[in-house]
């Protein structure tokens, strides 16, 4: 997880280190101040340090005011599947607040950790949260399950915070007992549906997609985005996989900076992995071996190795096309309660 902290005076500064102590080596820290800044980097540019947070991070906290946070942020808020977090804190430490993505971007959690390393009283305000009712967005996002409607997650947020019953069905194993509200059945007016396969029995149906595939390519250097994306699609429609199954897309990381495998990555609303060739070696399994590969990467397959990286298993091997290789990996996911 990339977090990035900015403060905006000598007591933010310190609580900011206190925070960065609490996260770790994840997190890259700057303050907007000449004043004590605790061994912090300075930054002058805080727009431009929020719009780069908001394209390549997960979480921003902000250690002043809450209308500072507002401010800068308000230009780049576009939906809460894909804002990152982002959480205020009192400069004296005092208080820990969540102001976006609260559950898909996980800013309740991370407010809720800051809370408890530096000794803070998180303030969470999100409506299932506050009434102790099952969240399914925090549900979706902490199981990989790709959430089909926003506007149906609210009717179902609506539903339980009414007291209404809400239907479930899964057509993948899952663990624990079903929270309060939700009741098994296969129809009904509303109800919550967990299918690889696309399944929707309910007059409104909230469908949760496992992302449960990894697509590993290869290509050469400078290959047209929109052709990458084209013999990838064509891939998995023959796979019978729907991209929204795809939970990343993965390569070696001499391509981080390779515009056809970001923005196929775009396309699937997936994130890119990149991997050393060391990692890659690693990996164990039978794949089809390449010397030229090798000699140009240090590793002797990307596409298999990237998809089978982490314990996942192939479903389809190589498939090379003119100057690009794709394979297929599947990992099991047992959404759990």
């Amino acid at each position: 997880m990339r977090v990035k902290g900015i403060a905006f005076s000598g007591p933010g500064c310190s609580t900011l280190k206190r925070i960065s102590e609490t996260l770790g080596d994840g997190m890259e820290a700057v303050c907007r101040t000449k004043a004590d800044s605790s061994g912090i980097p300075q930054t002058e540019d805080v727009d431009a340090w929020v719009r780069e947070g908001f394209e390549a991070c997960d979480a921003l906290v902000f250690v002043g005011a809450t209308g500072i946070a507002v401010r800068y942020t308000a230009p780049y808020v576009r939906s809460k599947d894909r804002d990152p977090a982002v959480v205020c804190v009192d400069e004296r430490g005092r208080y820990c607040i969540p102001l976006l993505s609260g559950h898909l971007g996980g800013a309740n959690r991370l407010a809720e950790m800051i809370a408890e390393g530096i000794g803070a009283v998180p303030v969470i305000t999100t409506a299932t949260d506050i009434n102790g009712v099952f969240a399914v967005d925090t549900f979706a996002k902490d199981n990989d399950l790709r959430i089909g409607s926003l506007e149906a997650a609210k009717e179902v947020s609506a539903a339980l915070l009414r007291g209404d019953a809400v239907r479930f069905c899964s057509d993948i194993p899952f663990e624990g007992d079903l929270p309060s509200g939700l009741i098994m059945g296969d129809e009904g007016a509303l109800g919550i549906s967990i299918s690889a396969d696309g399944c929707r029995p309910y007059d409104t149906t909230l469908l949760l997609t496992p992302m449960d595939v990894t697509v590993g390519v290869g290509c050469r250097r400078g290959t047209d985005p929109e052709k990458l994306r084209r013999f990838v699609m064509r891939i998995l429609e023959e796979e019978g996989i729907s991209p929204g199954r795809v939970g990343s897309v993965r390569s070696i990381d001499i391509k981080r900076d390779e515009e056809a495998v970001l923005r196929l990555a775009e396309s699937l609303d997936a994130p890119a992995r990149f991997l050393t060739a060391e990692e890659l070696m690693k990996v164990e399994g039978d794949f089809t071996p390449s010397d030229f590969v090798r000699e140009r990467t240090g590793a002797d397959n990307v596409c298999e190795r990237s998809a089978a990286w982490g314990g996942c298993a192939i479903k389809r091997r190589k498939t090379a096309e003119d100057g690009m290789t794709a394979a297929i990996g599947t990992m099991r996911i047992t959404p759990r309660f």
